[in-house]
């Protein structure tokens, strides 16, 4: 079952559901705008490695924008902070962006019960594209729960600004797992 607008509302109100800063304009039909955050991440290495951790460069949006070049991969982040321990939030980039040629959480939509937190989006554009902190990016849909709920306690908790991967770390334990 996905929350209608006016039942995202009311759960904002009655703290089943969190988004910070929440802005009632920003409700949609069955869903909520986010908007990106001033901070975007590009990884630094000609290859990135997914056993290590990898070099980044960090980057503010600035007043006159900034331009995402096709064939990189950008990290940003939402401005609001958003979680629940009783909905399933799913993200995706709005259809007006999407008409700009802009990808938007390609892979990994999905997130858990129980995290809170800023989302980091990845952010492929196809050709040169100008982009805004604050604009609106992506919208959240959430879907309610069937069966018992474990909270999300993974290493993204309570992120701030756009976050790297950390794939690495779970490697490292999968290899001393399998080397005991």
């Amino acid at each position: 079952m996905i929350l209608t607008g006016p039942e995202i509302t009311t759960a904002v109100r009655d703290g089943r559901l969190t988004i910070s800063p929440f802005e009632p304009d920003q409700v949609n039909p069955n869903s909520y705008n986010v908007r990106l955050g001033p901070t975007l991440l590009t990884y630094t290495a000609d290859v990135i490695d997914a056993h290590q951790p990898n070099p980044t460069l960090s980057v503010e949006i600035g007043a006159d924008g900034y331009v995402l070049q096709p064939g990189e991969l950008y990290l940003g982040h939402t401005v609001e902070a958003v979680g629940s321990d009783t909905f399933v939030p799913l993200l995706f980039g709005r259809s007006s962006v999407g008409r700009l040629g802009l990808f938007v959480e390609i892979t990994a939509p999905i997130g858990d019960i129980g995290f809170l937190g800023q989302w980091t989006l990845m952010l492929s554009p196809i050709r040169p594209l100008r982009v805004y902190a604050g604009m609106k990016i992506g919208q959240i849909m959430f879907f309610l729960a069937c069966g018992g709920i474990d909270l999300y306690r993974g290493k993204y908790q309570a992120a701030q600004g756009p976050q790297s991967s950390r794939y690495w770390r779970d490697v490292a334990r999968i290899q001393a797992a399998v080397a005991s």
